[in-house]
């Protein structure tokens, strides 16, 4: 089965195209009401005084072609079915329902099939006497010996100007030459590591693991080189190198586009990357990152580089009233701001207590033992991580024991210590949990309790602030019935107590917090919580070492 959610195949562009008008933020858009294979979305505002702006193509590129449908931008959109042309009368109805006495300008991506079709039905348009012109995007570079180059993420910013040279009230024959210098000066190139998924089809796993397909086509065909890295910083490299020996010197406007399965993350990332890259000087607006023109749930992303003049920056600018358009930003330095830190490091003099030391090796030694068979545990139920996320902690404090940084024979400011180092260095919710229990501890013995009434204060708190309690299948269930048996009965009741509390996690089919509360119950059987065999494999190990130091 394909990785897609639809209904009916035959009707998925119909109900998509109705949710982008429902959507529509503006609440500007309209779909033309006439044969349900034909799919015109056009301005409700539209009165045929200007230059009318045309554009469409397959589906599966959204935002494009109606998310730039909107004052400032494109009169109208002809939506095809699925990577694939809108038909002759689709477009003609299109043409005939937006223009007036001022005419129309079709901006068309360079594919046979839509230069056919678009191109048949500007010759009908003319026959019936109206004014229509058409211009053809082809801004990729992928294959740059191609006499017929394809029409990529660029054509956004062919819409852009197009839209705006027609707003404020231009010619047709001024519309079409200020879009055809656009295409003159537009060069695109695009990367993924993950072709797109289409309705009824398996998924597509042409592209190895660790590669990248160079100048992957918007409709999945084949790139025109295979890259062996999937390193954001040598991708951007190579294809601004190859930009940059197609566009030359000058300034651009670089428009980011996410293929439609790039997380904002990544995005993120890329677009750093591009930001130190040798065409940063060149960049004088940055569009994107963002989705643009898509094709479908593609992994990958393209370059679009316009060259600059005064008009098609003072174009990219202007405000328009659209779904999709990304509002440029200027490309500069990351702004810093100096400030102190407010960290407040414990303020303590480091001591030397032999038997205290003794058993912060026994944690620290068994958590780092224990590494390997938590995170093996933690894998059944959880993120996997558990037993690096202890043995991390248990490194630090290591280290500084091994310093000699600790104030090992102040027990109070020991534990506070341990607390703020914890919340450094561990991961997660962990690290703040276990922070919070020996920070709360700390507090405690400072006010002349024995050390396991501080525990248990320190317990009070953790279940306080981390919301689990007994019984929800968290290290809790081990740790809250060995203080108890400490206070009541001793270290050797305790350790017994801590196993009996891990061992009964296994049995219990639901979590009430942490990650595994949100696995089920038939992952969860048989399998005892990462976290209460730490807690449990600790103490028995505090309980040894306090029978060697008895006898």
């Amino acid at each position: 089965m394909s990785r897609f959610f639809f209904n009916e195949r035959k009707q998925l562009v119909n109900e998509a195209v109705e949710g982008l008008v429902i959507s529509a933020c503006q609440g500007n858009l309209v779909k033309l009401d006439t044969d349900p294979a034909i799919r015109i979305v056009m301005r409700n505002d539209w009165d045929k005084s200007r230059v009318a702006v045309i554009s469409g193509g397959g589906s599966g590129h959204e935002p494009a072609h109606v998310g730039f449908v909107g004052k400032g931008m494109l009169t109208a959109a002809v939506c095809g079915d699925l990577f694939a042309s809108p038909s002759v009368d689709a477009i003609f109805n299109a043409i005939v329902a937006v223009t007036g006495e001022q005419g129309c300008l079709l901006i068309v991506k360079n594919y046979t099939g839509d230069r056919l079709n678009f191109g048949l039905a500007a010759e009908k348009a003319k026959s019936l006497g109206l004014n229509v012109e058409m211009i053809i995007v082809a801004d990729d570079i992928a294959l740059p010996d191609n006499r017929q180059p394809r029409g990529i993420a660029g054509t956004v910013l062919v819409h852009k100007i197009a839209g705006y040279a027609a707003e404020e009230g231009k010619s047709l024959i001024q519309v079409r030459d200020l879009a055809q210098q656009a295409c003159d000066n537009l060069w695109s190139l695009g990367v993924a590591m993950r072709t797109c998924n289409l309705p009824d089809y398996l998924e597509e796993k042409r592209i190895k693991e660790g590669q990248v397909e160079l100048g992957l086509g918007i409709h999945g065909e084949p790139g025109a080189s295979v890259v062996n890295t999937q390193n954001s910083k040598i991708l951007i490299d190579t294809l601004v190198n190859t930009l940059q020996q197609s566009a030359g010197t000058g300034r651009f406007a670089v428009l980011v586009n996410n293929l439609g399965g790039v997380s904002a993350l990544e995005m993120a990332l890329l677009t750093r990357e591009l930001a130190h890259s040798a065409l940063s000087k060149q960049i004088d607006w940055l569009i994107g990152p963002a989705p643009l023109v898509t094709s479908l749930d593609m992994k990958g992303f393209s370059l679009s580089l316009l060259k600059l003049n005064d008009y098609f920056e003072q174009a990219l600018n202007a405000p328009v009233e659209t779904q999709g358009w990304q509002k440029p930003v200027a490309l500069k330095p990351l702004k810093m701001l100096a400030c102190k830190s407010v960290d407040k490091q414990p303020d303590y003099t480091p001591s030397e207590n032999a038997r205290v030391a003794a058993y912060v090796t026994a944690i620290t030694d068994t958590l780092i033992g224990l590494e390997s068979r938590l995170n093996a545990l933690d894998a059944k139920v959880g993120d996997g991580d558990t037993g690096s996320t202890f043995a991390h902690g248990a490194h630090a404090v290591a280290q500084q024991l091994a310093q000699q940084l600790l104030p090992l024979n102040d027990l109070p400011q020991l534990l506070l210590c341990v607390g703020e180092r914890l919340a450094t260095v561990m991961g997660g919710s962990s690290g703040v949990l276990m922070s919070i229990f020996f920070t709360a501890a700390g507090q405690k013995l400072h006010t002349g309790t024995t050390l396991v009434e501080a525990l248990l204060n320190g317990l009070v708190q953790m279940k306080h602030y981390g919301g689990a309690d007994i019984g929800d299948r968290t290290l809790i269930d081990a740790l809250q019935p060995a203080l108890h048996a400490w206070q009541e009965q001793g270290i050797q009741a305790m350790a017994l107590a801590a196993r009996e509390g891990a061992e009964k996690t296994a049995t219990m089919h639901k979590a009430g917090a942490g990650r595994s509360s949100y696995v089920n119950q038939q992952n969860l059987a048989d399998v005892a919580d990462p976290g209460a065999v730490a807690v449990a494999e600790v103490l028995t190990a505090l309980a040894k070492l306090e029978n060697k130091q008895v006898s």
